[in-house]
């Protein structure tokens, strides 16, 4: 409970934190305006304004318009995320590193980090120079060459250019997570996203000043958008709790345990990345078709065109399958159930151990199932708005599921800060 007005004294250590976590986040955006040398900056521009619809536009989201203005941060943080995906898929298959993660405590978890970070330099290094030999062939599209002086030197420099920007962006993200407030890498994202909103209201209200829009249009669009926002803040919130009940056991001459709590489990377990998942699978045919000129391959970008019948029946069981793989990967039944044997707790009127398990299982099941048609809602929203409404810039989708994820999380860890320090406060004035 954050404290009331009347007694409420903003704690010095968390002022420091905020402005901290805010001039971090204003270096990130400096950075995205820093270009890589030797690229001509027009013709990468003309050339993004034709892929907005390829791989190159998702990323070029996450990257917080660096992609499309070629900066050295140009590859974001995505590089990280990749990476740490990865990592979360070998541990479930290397008894290595589930070890590091289940056994070693904290010393596990820095190794499993340190673990990313070689893989995130490793991704970048890859990405960094097939962006670099790419760039040597592309042109805008008219006909101007992104890079004038193309060569080997070229291709180093904007690889090494590139990865150090990406080793950047991750150390700030860690010093955010470390001294400042939130998650830094979430956050970092966060900042990219909502960069690319005022530009996209001065559009709106551009068309609406000029009569191409509607006052009526204008106003259903702001109540779409706040009930969208409501309805994911609800749902982001909203949690099955199972109770958990602790037997009572006698050590020594005291009685420990017999309270109840319960196990929380969101509807959205698998977060943001099934839609990345199967928006980068759909985008991956109109991001060949951009490079080739053959016939088959422009029919098929097509068929795949954002906003059809087909993509969007695709894309919706994408989701839901991903929902499903990635709940899979980072929560796993059969462990809970252990951990709650071992410390004796059980659910009341199901036995511990495998029956345990399977409840866990079921209950999860069915919530993944109606996280699943959340997202797939969610994200399918702004293709309806685009193609059937005309809206004239992209709401909705993995964007906005990002932004108020992670505007949730930090309002979290702020009443955390402010909980702590009321409590602090409390145990001063008693002593």
């Amino acid at each position: 409970m954050i404290p009331q007005p009347s007694n409420f004294v903003f704690p010095k250590d968390l002022r420091n934190r905020i402005l901290f976590t805010l001039g971090l986040l204003v270096v990130y955006r400096l950075g995205i305006h820093i270009p890589v040398p030797g690229v001509n900056a027009q013709a990468i521009a003309d050339f993004f304004a034709q892929a907005k619809n390829t791989l190159f536009g998702l990323f070029d989201m996450f990257s917080g318009g660096g992609l499309r203005r070629l900066s050295v941060f140009a590859l974001g943080i995505m590089p990280y995320i990749s990476a740490a995906i990865i990592m979360e898929l070998l541990v479930v298959v290397s008894p290595y590193l589930a070890r590091l993660k289940k056994e070693e405590g904290e010393e596990g978890r820095r190794k499993l980090n340190q673990y990313t970070r070689y893989g995130t330099v490793l991704i970048t290094l890859i990405q960094g120079t097939g962006i670099a030999i790419g760039l040597q062939r592309m042109t805008s599209p008219t006909g101007v060459p992104v890079v004038p002086e193309p060569g080997p030197m070229f291709v180093l420099t904007t690889a090494i250019t590139l990865t150090a920007g990406t080793v950047f962006i991750m150390w700030l993200g860690e010093q955010i997570t470390a001294k400042g407030i939130g998650n830094g890498i979430s956050l970092i994202i966060f900042a990219g996203i909502v960069a690319r909103l005022p530009g996209a209201l001065m559009k709106t209200f551009k068309l609406f000043s000029a009569g191409e829009i509607t006052l009526f249009f204008l106003i259903l669009i702001l109540v779409v958008a706040i009930g969208t926002i409501g309805f994911i803040c609800f749902v982001e919130t909203a949690q099955r709790r199972i109770p958990i009940q602790y037997a009572k056991r006698v050590i020594g001459r005291r009685l420990y345990g017999g309270q109840s709590t319960h196990l929380p489990l969101k509807i959205n377990m698998a977060g943001v990345i099934p839609p990345i998942f199967a928006s980068s699978i759909l985008m991956f045919p109109a991001t060949i078709a951009n490079f080739s000129q053959i016939d088959i391959l422009q029919k098929i970008a097509v068929f795949f065109r954002p906003g059809s019948l087909v993509y969007s029946l695709i894309y919706v069981a994408l989701i839901i399958f991903f929902c499903y793989f990635y709940t899979a990967i980072i929560f796993d039944p059969a462990e809970v159930a252990d951990n709650l044997k071992k410390q004796g707790g059980f659910i009341p009127g199901i036995r511990p151990g495998k029956n345990t398990k399977e409840y866990i299982d079921k209950v999860l099941t069915r919530l993944t199932f109606w996280g699943a048609l959340y997202v797939s809602a969610i994200c399918v929203l702004p293709l309806i708005l685009i193609t059937k409404l005309h809206v004239p810039f992209y709401f909705g989708g993995t964007a906005i599921l990002i932004v108020v994820g992670v505007a949730i999380d930090t309002i979290a860890s702020l009443q955390s800060y402010f909980i702590t320090h009321q409590y602090e406060s409390l145990l001063r004035k008693r002593r």
